[in-house]
């Protein structure tokens, strides 16, 4: 990492994995900005962070309330008051109603929903105090509908958008940009691409678009902020 705390814009971003986390620091620091890669583990962030112009890994449990206040505390000491929070934390507890067990469904909630209030309470009191800030949910279809299979992660992303939806009707008049992006398909990453091996190239959601259309949001004009919006492939049926 290069740089001095207060240099450069602050992005942090929550849940940094090979996928969209990856691509969403790759793209805030390519922009200028010096990025916090939050993850429970350093193991892949690390490494990232060593390549990027200006980031620094952490390892925290975003459901944790201890260790997110400490690693927010961290992050403003070494980088500076973050100006842009990305949720992108998930897990992948997917199952009926039948198959899920109670720990599952209480995880899924704890990081997307809880991960998301503990956040949000660190970067706010600096952001309501400059008058401006970005808090970008990485959200999904499953938090519009309980389709099949979602028994766990349909109601924790709900969740998670309805906390958005209401922090940004209180937070906009501070000059706090809240948005949620809804990826309604599947994300190209080398899981994925082995799971659905016999789908063409257009099947899937490029992570590094995901992360653009963040980097557009977190740019918008006060006049025209965007709340929901909705990122698909053109062949995913809606």
């Amino acid at each position: 990492m290069t740089g001095t705390a207060g240099e450069s814009p602050v992005c942090a971003v929550v849940g940094v994995g090979p996928g969209n986390g990856a691509a969403l620091a790759r793209c805030f620091a390519a922009a200028g900005y010096a990025v916090a890669l939050i993850a429970r583990s350093t193991e892949f962030s690390a490494e990232l962070a060593g390549r990027l112009e200006n980031a620094k890994a952490y390892a925290c449990d975003i459901a944790d309330a201890v260790a997110v206040a400490g690693v927010f505390e961290s992050i403003r000491e070494q980088l500076g008051e973050v100006d842009v929070l990305i949720m992108n934390a998930g897990t992948g507890a997917w199952g009926s109603i039948e198959h899920v067990s109670a720990a599952q469904f209480e995880a899924a909630w704890r990081t997307s929903a809880l991960g998301t209030f503990l956040a949000s309470q660190q970067v706010i009191p600096a952001m309501k105090q400059s008058g401006q800030g970005t808090i970008i949910v990485i959200g999904a279809t499953a938090s519009l509908r309980g389709v099949p299979n979602t028994a766990a992660v349909a109601p924790a992303k709900a969740a998670q958008r309805i906390l958005a939806e209401s922090m940004a009707r209180t937070l906009g008049p501070s000059g706090i940009h809240v948005a949620v992006l809804i990826l309604d398909g599947v994300v190209d990453i080398p899981a994925t691409r082995a799971y659905f091996a016999d789908k063409p190239d257009d099947y899937f959601i490029r992570p590094v678009a995901v992360a653009e259309a963040a980097l557009t949001l977190s740019r918008q004009d006060r006049s025209a902020w965007s709340f929901q919006t909705e990122l698909r492939p053109f062949g995913e049926k809606w």
